[in-house]
C-alpha cells in the first residue's frame, strides 16, 4: 500500500529533474494531444497552453505559480474559467498531503462526467506522482511542465504507474 503522505527527501530532488515520460516541445505537445481522450494537466503554464489552444484536459492541478512566482493576470483568468468544478486543497512545497491525494483520487472517479480544476494552496510540483499512480486502467495521458526544458507527456501504462510508486514509496 502506498501511504498518502509523502515529503521529498533531498536525494530524490535531481532524480525529479529529469522527465519521468517523453519531453515534447509546444508545437509537439499540442499535435500530439489531438488524439489523446483522456488529458489530465498539471501546472499552470502547460495548462494555459492547451486551454488556449482548445485541448480540453478531464481535470487540471495548478497553483496560480509559475517557477515559484505568481503567474499573470490572463494565465489566471483563463485557469479560472475552466472546469465545472473546483476543488482547493493544502499542499505544502515537497509534499503530497491527503488533500491533494484524495482530490486526484475523487477527480478519476468523475472522468468523463465533468471538468474538475484542483487549485492547489501550496505547491503543486509533485502531483505528477499520484496523478500516474491513481490514474485508472484507462487510456489517460498527463502532462506536465519541466521547467526551461519542455512538457513532459506521460501515459499510464503499467511501467509508468510501477515508476512513479517506486518514487512515492522512497519518499
Amino acid at each position: 500500500m502506498v501511504k498518502k503522505k509523502c515529503i521529498l527527501p533531498d536525494r530524490l530532488r535531481d532524480e525529479l529533474k529529469k522527465p519521468l515520460g517523453l519531453l515534447f516541445d509546444e508545437r509537439e505537445l499540442l499535435d500530439f494531444l489531438k488524439k489523446e481522450r483522456y488529458i489530465v494537466s498539471i501546472g499552470d503554464q502547460v495548462t494555459y497552453t492547451i486551454l488556449k489552444n482548445n485541448i480540453i484536459p478531464v481535470f487540471c492541478i495548478v497553483d496560480y505559480k509559475t517557477k515559484r512566482k505568481a503567474c499573470n493576470k490572463e494565465i489566471i483568468k483563463v485557469l479560472k474559467s475552466y472546469g465545472q468544478q473546483k476543488l482547493i486543497v493544502k499542499n505544502p512545497p515537497g509534499c503530497i498531503s491527503d488533500d491533494l491525494w484524495d482530490s486526484i483520487r475523487d477527480s478519476y472517479k468523475n472522468m468523463g462526467e465533468k471538468t474538475i480544476r484542483i487549485e492547489v494552496d501550496g505547491e503543486e510540483d509533485l502531483a505528477t506522482l499520484p496523478a500516474i499512480f491513481l490514474a485508472p486502467n484507462r487510456d489517460v495521458t498527463i502532462i506536465y511542465g519541466l521547467p526551461d526544458k519542455g512538457v513532459v507527456i506521460v501515459k499510464t501504462i503499467e511501467e509508468n504507474k510501477l515508476k512513479a510508486k517506486k518514487i512515492i514509496d522512497e519518499m
